[in-house]
């Protein structure tokens, strides 16, 4: 008689496709079979999805809603005036301006239009998302429970404020897949600051796989020689040579996987063969000479630079054309305390053109109607000047209580706007969308109930959006 121990017990396969059956899902299921073989697609969504791809592009820092979309003409009339308690109503603020004597109201110094024929208020800072202005759905309302940045990234990324739970790039993955063996489902794009002022650290646990199967976590893309660490050969080791290592060490894997049946051996195996078929497959993605003079001329000069976040738009442009599911794109410095009018229009003279250009493009090539895109930070910043106020400078602290999220194409109604803020762009007066309710969006545009897709863990069952989240119907065609 063969005597399991407990944890050879725990992971039997009958016992694994057994929890598989209870909970995971169709869609979820699916992939699993997929990244073993199976034809993709195998697994039909919840519903009809309207989007088959997502590319996020994030803001890492906290973008000024006050400065670039929420228009508040009448706080001229209250420059230097001290925030009422009326409308702080005793709300807590964080510790780098709890301190202060005084919070003094900053009206933003720049010029507002209406943009396109929807007539979407939009700072002179964005002349080329003016652009764009019918193409896009702007949400005035997003709001947090986060103050301050890691928590507040980590909970947009991941729907917790604690690390360790899966990234939405990672859910999205394990839902639903790729469309390309040859190309992770979920990639990641960093580009730096184009401000002066210092920007924030990214962790990679922000597009990692948390508790769910490691081949669901985001595989970062990076500028120069290797895009992907240790993906070429070292020296000496033909392509011949590496396929015969890789077939001994599979059949080594697959020895250890029917001893103890552990899903992550597996994982294991599907990775390395991944990873020798993006030996081809990453060259030739990130092998921008083929794109013709037009390309660069939409998405300006910078595209021409590795790591850019010009160049990283056209990437995810590239990567979605592939069929990667999930492009996670993280711009940094848009923390903004002091010297705000420099920094800010530093960050979107970096980003303004490219960001456009990639809405622009993905419609040009029949794209946008089933990509989603999505323009965002982790929070806003406050009306109060953070700092000495002065008639030509100004700083933001953190604010998360409202702030502005966009969202275009895969389904989403453009030429609008939703939600609507106080006078001075500090409470929210209508249509609040919460950080969640943005998750359950994104899920129910690919498809999925964010209810249904889930996870059990230490006895629990997971999802994206916890225990909350409504898709935000207004924002959808």
């Amino acid at each position: 008689m063969v005597h399991l121990n407990e944890q050879q017990l725990r992971i039997t396969r009958r016992h694994f496709f057994g929890r598989g059956a209870q909970g995971i899902g169709l869609a979820a299921l699916a992939s699993l079979f997929e990244a073993h073989g199976a034809s993709p697609g195998s697994g039909p969504p919840h519903h009809a999805a309207s989007a088959k791809r997502v590319i996020f592009l994030h803001q890492s820092g906290g973008p000024s809603q006050l400065d670039l979309f929420d228009y508040k003409p009448v706080l001229k009339k209250y420059q230097g005036t001290e925030l009422p308690a009326s409308v702080r109503m005793g709300q807590r603020i964080t510790g780098m301006t709890s301190g202060q004597s005084s919070l003094p109201v900053a009206a933003s110094i720049f010029r507002f239009e209406r943009r396109g024929q929807s007539g979407l208020w939009m700072s002179e800072l964005l002349p080329y998302t003016a652009k764009i202005a019918d193409d896009i759905c702007v949400i005035k309302t997003v709001h947090t429970e986060a103050i301050n940045h890691d928590p507040a990234i980590t909970f947009i990324q991941s729907g917790s404020q604690q690390p360790g739970r899966p990234s939405m790039g990672a859910w999205v993955s394990y839902g639903l897949g790729s469309e390309n063996q040859d190309l992770p489902a979920f990639v990641v794009l960093i580009s730096q600051q184009n401000s002066l002022n210092a920007d924030q650290p990214l962790f990679s646990r922000l597009w990692g796989s948390g508790f769910l199967p490691s081949q669901y976590q985001g595989v970062r893309l990076r500028s120069g020689k290797d895009p992907v660490l240790y993906l070429e050969n070292p020296p000496g080791i033909s392509k011949k040579v590496r396929r015969e290592m890789l077939d001994t060490l599979s059949a080594l894997n697959q020895i250890h996987a029917e001893s103890f049946q552990d899903p992550e051996i597996e994982t294991r195996i599907a990775q390395y063969e991944m990873a020798y078929r993006m030996q081809t497959s990453v060259p030739e993605l990130t092998d921008l000479s083929k794109e013709p003079e037009s390309t660069f001329q939409l998405y300006g000069e910078d595209a021409r630079k590795p790591g850019t976040y010009a160049a990283n738009c056209l990437l995810a442009r590239r990567l979605v054309e592939r069929g990667v599911r999930f492009v996670q794109l993280y711009h940094k410095g848009w923390d903004q305390h002091n010297d705000l009018p420099r920094d800010l229009a530093l960050q979107c003279k970096g980003t303004d053109q490219a960001t456009a250009a990639l809405v622009l493009d993905l419609k040009q090539r029949g794209l946008l109607k089933d990509t989603l895109v999505i323009w965002g930070g982790e929070f806003g910043r406050t009306v109060y000047c953070q700092g000495k106020l002065t008639e030509t400078n100004y700083g933001r602290d953190h604010h998360p209580r409202n702030f502005v999220m966009w969202l275009a194409g895969g389904g989403v109604k453009p030429g609008t706007t939703i939600g609507e803020t106080d006078d001075y762009s500090y409470n929210i007066v209508s249509d609040p969308v919460h950080v969640h309710d943005i998750q359950a969006t994104v899920l129910h545009c690919l498809g999925i109930d964010h209810t249904k897709l889930t996870y059990k863990f230490q006895g629990r069952w997971f999802r994206l959006t916890d225990v909350e989240g409504q898709v935000v119907t207004k924002a959808l065609l």
